[in-house]
């Protein structure tokens, strides 16, 4: 099983940070991306970043990518993006708060059980789920890194930069194993399953 890493957003994508400046998303995921990937690869799990580049790569660029190593790999391949979310413009603080992960709204069963399992990792650690519904795991979107991958994919998003709490959280060395240890984790669970 191979995982890809997307780190969503770059360096010149407008917005995308805490309204203090102080979390910047594009640097925030790809720290965490790093992470994730170093600790999947010391349980001998391959993984790596499909976006080494701090500048905005398009989607369309990221999806082929995702595709041309589904098909290298021999389609034993999931994709998780990483992201935090926002409640409002980026300019004022928010109270929304928590993490969620999504899947698209054609959804293959195994992006399901990805999205599910990467849900109880974060419950295990008793982290604040963001769920659309009682008993339901994920969230469902028409979101293009899920949708026009050919391996399973999700999109979490982990905490909200505009909330001062979650910023502070993310941001601290706790925050960071949390996160991290949610992919991990959940990953993990999805490819024992």
């Amino acid at each position: 099983m191979k995982v890809l890493i997307d780190n969503g957003h770059g360096e010149n994508t407008s917005g995308k940070r805490s309204p203090d400046g102080k979390l910047r998303e594009y640097a925030y995921c790809r720290e965490i991306a790093d992470r994730v990937v170093v600790e999947l690869r010391k349980q001998g799990i391959e993984a790596e970043r499909i976006v080494k580049e701090e500048i905005d790569v398009p989607l369309s660029e990221r999806c082929r990518r995702a595709n041309e190593l589904y098909h290298d790999a021999g389609r034993q391949v999931v994709l998780v993006s990483i992201h935090c979310n926002a409640a409002g413009s980026g300019k004022e603080w928010m109270d929304a708060h928590g993490w969620s992960v999504f899947v698209s709204n054609n959804a293959s069963y195994n992006s399901r059980k990805l999205a599910s399992c990467l849900a109880q990792a974060a419950d295990k650690i008793g982290v604040t789920v963001r769920r659309p519904a009682p008993g339901q795991d994920f969230w469902v979107q028409n979101l293009a890194i899920c949708r026009d991958t050919l391996c399973p994919a999700v999109l979490v998003e982990n905490f909200f930069q505009d909330n001062r709490e979650d910023v502070d959280f993310l941001l601290s060395e706790e925050g960071k194993k949390c996160v991290t240890g949610i992919m991990v984790e959940g990953i993990i669970n999805y490819i024992g399953v």
